[in-house]
């Protein structure tokens, strides 16, 4: 069992590590690094459903851990690609980090790759612990996190699309986001991100050994609230929209969403 874990993990670092490599070189090409956000969600479907193809545990509970990374990692992806990168300037959190770090650009880039890689690879062990699991039946545990996967996939697809709307309407222009769950929460999107992560862990509970997958949830709640995440994101909001994200975050949750307060907006 553990060589064959030992080889599926092997197997899925070779793909991902690839995959960011070619994406640094094309960002090489199109001074474009948000490519690195696309190849984050594609990376981890790719890893999902090479662990069904080669893993030797139960075919339904393989492809069933793949459909859920592999339907979430797609979309994410996609997404990611048409909103940040075709046709689009480079986002302002990328662009500090090139006025941040001034020399030596494409090798601190290619290691920034590469560590996202590394995180695809540890993020993966939900999909892993499954895929080694044998047993011939699936249980309530699996069965209710494919109902959290769902919940929380349609809480971000519909935080992405209320965004992506509100975008889309030349009339909002420097305008901040308070759309639907942008109401509720500056950052409805992570919020079910992690969902869905909790998702995977929960999944991953009913298989021998899953309980170490708790450590992805985990992992993910640091990098959104103390990382990449949210300091990022609204630091690059300052720079742009001052007093007016000031503003929005004194009156709106983070993270869960939750009512605003009420001398919010008027």
């Amino acid at each position: 069992m553990m060589h064959q874990s030992l080889t599926l993990v092997w197997h899925g670092a070779a793909v991902v590590v690839l995959l960011m490599g070619v994406l640094w070189a094309i960002q090489l090409r199109t001074r474009n690094a948000a490519i690195v956000d696309f190849g984050w969600g594609l990376g981890l479907a790719l890893i999902a459903v090479l662990y069904a193809i080669e893993g030797p545990g139960y075919a339904p509970r393989k492809w069933l851990i793949a459909a859920m990374a592999g339907i979430w990692g797609i979309r994410l992806s996609v997404y990611l690609l048409f909103d940040r990168v075709i046709s689009k300037p480079e986002e302002g959190r990328y662009q500090q980090l090139r006025g941040e770090w001034k020399t030596n650009l494409p090798l601190k880039f290619f290691f920034f790759f590469q560590f996202q890689a590394l995180l695809c690879v540890l993020l993966s062990a939900p999909f892993l612990f499954a895929v080694l699991n044998s047993r011939n039946e699936l249980s309530w545990l699996e069965y209710a996190a494919v109902g959290l996967w769902l919940l929380a996939l349609a809480g971000e697809v519909a935080a992405d699309w209320q965004l992506a709307a509100f975008k889309s309407d030349p009339a909002n222009k420097g305008k901040l986001c308070r759309a639907g769950l942008w109401n509720y929460s500056r950052h409805p999107n992570y919020f079910f991100e992690w969902l869905i992560w909790v998702a995977y862990a929960m999944f991953a509970l009913a298989s021998p050994w899953g309980f170490v997958a708790l450590l992805c949830p985990a992992l993910m709640l640091y990098f959104l609230l103390r990382v990449t995440g949210i300091p990022a994101t609204e630091a690059q909001a300052l720079r742009s929209r001052g007093e007016m994200y000031r503003r929005y975050q004194q009156t709106t949750s983070a993270f869960v969403p939750w009512f605003p307060k009420k001398e919010s907006w008027t």
